[in-house]
């Protein structure tokens, strides 16, 4: 009788559970938006935002896109829209506008995953990956990687 007891329970847990997930889906279903519609909207904001703010130089990209309580994992910046602005700003001294050279770019939900061909001061090359979570068009947290690209390879497969 426990066994059974319990044995319904579990099915009407999954049942609520399911109910729950068919109803967070049929809410987006209803705004017509897709998760491949969600997908695309994100790239598409990660890449106007890297090229006006990397590519163009221009700071009030941050005020655009990032929101005030950004997360960010890179060890070298603090926390925070402003304190990202203000690095950005150190950063961007003398340097000139360039295009964007973007090699990849996937997303998966709220996560947007950039692999970017940049050049170093000295104009050799460098591998960069930026990841980005988003919420409601907003960049939210970012972690990121920079490898530079060396003049021989121990295999001959590229980087880009």
């Amino acid at each position: 009788m426990k066994t059974s007891r319990n044995f319904m329970l579990s099915i009407a847990i999954v049942a609520l559970v399911f109910t729950g997930c068919q109803q967070s889906q049929q809410a987006k279903e209803e705004k017509g938006q897709t998760q491949l519609d969600i997908n695309k909207e994100n790239k598409r904001i990660v890449l106007d935002f890297y090229q006006q703010m990397f590519g163009d130089k221009d700071l009030s990209a941050v005020d655009r896109y990032i929101a005030p309580e950004y997360i960010q994992h890179n060890p070298a910046v603090a926390d925070g829209a402003a304190a990202f602005k203000a690095a950005a700003a150190k950063w961007f001294e003398g340097q000139p506008k360039t295009k964007i050279d973007v090699q990849h770019i996937a997303s998966d939900g709220d996560l947007v995953f950039i692999h970017l061909k940049n050049k170093n001061a000295d104009g050799s090359l460098k591998s960069t990956i930026d990841i980005f979570r988003l919420e409601n068009g907003k960049i939210v947290e970012h972690w990121d990687t920079q490898q530079d690209v060396p003049k021989e390879s121990a295999n001959s497969h590229p980087m880009f």
